[in-house]
């Protein structure tokens, strides 16, 4: 018997198939209260590191079941700072899709416009869960793919925001940013500031989105952020103190066993404060989110590979309905 096909899908497929973000939202919603109920497999991520050392190049395997969703894959994923200086991304990857019941691959897609919306989207389900009502002002540090896609999936999840205040150590981004998103999002006041104080302060939901560092040298420091605000560090902690990490009154993420064995390699995270809660027992409703409207919470949001396997079978049926990729024999 011949083997099945696998169905290709390039970059331009992918962004082709125009999943809408509203579909990863609540897809993501469904995956994190499958892991919350001790439904999903998803070992931490390995890694390596090529290149000199203190270049914060990466390259990671994030394998994922979702039985729920009939997903389960890997997606292969590098992070090199230095491209934007080659004119390169500086994320790149590809996903696989496995067949759960044979375990044949079936699909093999470019995993950058997916890792851009489905962290924009979890970004989503924590503030869905963790910000506090009428909240108004997102600041985002940062102002590369991730400050885009966290803004559209916030604006689906937050009616009430009005207000963005934007930094990045390149200021020219931060403008350029500002004038971009304003034409996105015609009804929000977007403003560049010049430091990251004043992209924290006052500010309802706070999202950092830098470059990932395995030395950072942090700037967010203890009394930033304001009473009844939600942070959320895409970055791991290269834009907070442990200071002000500690003084959030609880403090969560999106895996604990990817946070624990990151910081068992010695590298990230020597001085975080203690787990509260994995965001999918929140949203599995097993411990509780926001208690009350004054709580200073922070959810570090990894990036963890259930949001991949959740996002990419929507991808591919959407790609198949409009006859995009390529068909490869095995």
């Amino acid at each position: 018997m011949p083997l099945p096909h696998i169905v290709y899908l390039s970059r331009a497929d992918v962004e082709a198939a125009r999943l809408p973000m509203k579909a990863i939202i609540e897809r993501l919603e469904i995956a994190f209260g499958e892991k919350g109920r001790g439904r999903v497999e998803m070992p931490p991520k390995p890694g390596i590191h090529p290149g000199p050392p203190g270049s914060d190049n990466f390259i990671h395997a994030m394998p994922a079941s979702v039985p729920a969703l009939g997903a389960a894959g890997v997606k292969w994923v590098s992070g090199f700072p230095h491209n934007d200086t080659r004119g390169l991304p500086t994320i790149s990857g590809l996903l696989i899709l496995n067949d759960p019941e044979t375990g044949l691959p079936k699909a093999v897609m470019d995993a950058a416009w997916i890792t851009a919306m489905r962290t924009g989207a979890a970004t989503a389900v924590a503030a869905r869960h963790l910000a506090r009502r009428g909240a108004a002002t997102f600041g985002i540090l940062g102002c590369g793919v991730q400050a885009r896609t966290n803004l559209e999936a916030l604006t689906l999840v937050l009616p009430s925001l009005k207000e963005v205040r934007a930094y990045d150590i390149h200021p020219e981004r931060a403008a350029r940013y500002c004038e971009e998103m304003g034409t996105v999002h015609p009804g929000l006041r977007l403003e560049p500031v010049t430091t990251p104080r004043k992209a924290v302060e006052g500010a309802d939901v706070v999202v950092t989105a830098g470059q990932i560092q395995a030395r950072p040298d942090p700037a967010i420091a203890p009394g930033w952020l304001s009473e009844g605000a939600l942070g959320v560090p895409l970055d791991y902690d290269s834009y907070w103190k442990p200071e002000a990490m500690a003084a959030a009154d609880r403090f969560m993420t999106d895996d604990t066993p990817q946070l624990l064995h990151t910081r068992a390699r010695g590298v990230f995270f020597q001085r975080i404060p203690e787990v509260y809660a994995d965001l999918g027992e929140i949203v599995a409703g097993l411990k509780d989110g926001r208690r009350n409207d004054r709580e200073r919470l922070l959810c570090m949001n990894l990036g963890i590979a259930l949001e991949d396997m959740a996002t990419a079978p929507l991808v591919l049926e959407r790609a198949l309905q409009q006859g995009l990729g390529t068909k490869l024999a095995l």
